[in-house]
């Protein structure tokens, strides 16, 4: 399956974030398609179950062709919220609930399949023989056409996997959380061919200032004259270059941090200066 090496995230899209009109929605999304990002992520959860219904909407009205773009989404998470009779945040991942998500996504997305379909995380009760039931009928149903999980360890994944192909696996891996690379994650999807996507790419550099994110501003900011670039995109950039070929979820909304997140692409970053913002990260040489 091909998506787009930087994917757009949708959770602020709607109630969650900024809540953008049809029209709004509409005009973000095809400015990312011109920059070359096809690939939408989505999750029922997103706006309380609401941001897939708003998305399909929009996509439903504008001139996009369903074919020039690919459309991802989760299941499993059982939110508190309006939309959801639940007594407590849990997960579900019983045959009838993964195949009456998908669907409802469907509905919601105003599309016949899903590109991409995700067991959002992982529950202590799930069991792989119930998720490849489900899987198994919606892919000959036609209705999903790949198979993956978020947040999954490699154990996980190889529970899962005993029975259903996995071909992807979202987890949070950025600068400032990066132990996907160091646990055996990233190493485990290189060596069962599974396409690694990446939420919260650029971690927590402009969220916090602690130690950590001091260090890896300086260094920064240090490479940014040499590589004619700005501290975002050299952040995706030091993903970029990881041999797992991961696939950043980007967040933003902004058009401009949009179009910048593109040119990271363009990027390759000199093996030790790659190590210098590690090292910078870590606050340690490598051992």
């Amino acid at each position: 399956m091909n998506y787009s090496r930087i994917i757009s995230g949708t959770m602020t899209w709607g109630q969650w974030g900024k809540n953008f009109s049809k029209k709004e929605m509409i005009e973000l999304m095809n400015h990312c398609i011109e920059l070359g990002i096809t690939t939408f992520d989505h999750a029922d959860i997103y706006g309380g179950y609401t941001t897939e219904a708003d998305f399909g909407k929009a996509f439903s009205e504008s001139s996009i062709k369903r074919e020039a773009i690919q459309l991802i989404s989760k299941c499993g998470i059982q939110y508190l919220c309006e939309n959801r009779n639940n007594k407590i945040k849990h997960y579900n991942y019983s045959s009838d609930y993964i195949i009456w998500s998908a669907e409802t996504s469907l509905k919601n997305l105003k599309t016949d399949y899903l590109d991409l379909f995700l067991l959002h995380r992982p529950s202590p009760l799930m069991h792989p023989n119930e998720v490849s039931k489900a899987i198994s009928k919606l892919k000959q149903d036609g209705k999903i056409k790949a198979f993956g999980v978020s947040n999954f360890t490699p154990a996980q994944v190889d529970l899962i996997s005993s029975q259903s192909n996995i071909e992807v696996n979202q987890i949070e891996c950025s600068i400032t959380q990066h132990k996907a690379m160091f646990d055996g994650t990233l190493d485990q999807m290189i060596q069962k061919n599974i396409t690694p996507m990446a939420w919260s790419p650029l971690g927590s550099i402009f969220k916090d200032n602690s130690e950590q994110t001091q260090r890896i501003k300086v260094q920064l900011e240090d490479l940014t004259t040499a590589y004619d670039a700005t501290i975002d995109q050299l952040i995706l950039a030091w993903l970029l270059k990881h041999p797992s070929t991961i696939h950043p979820v980007i967040g933003t909304t902004d058009k401009t941090r949009i179009s910048n997140a593109v040119k990271a692409l363009n990027i390759n970053l000199d093996l030790e200066d790659w190590f210098l913002i590690l090292t910078a990260s870590q606050g340690h040489k490598v051992p």
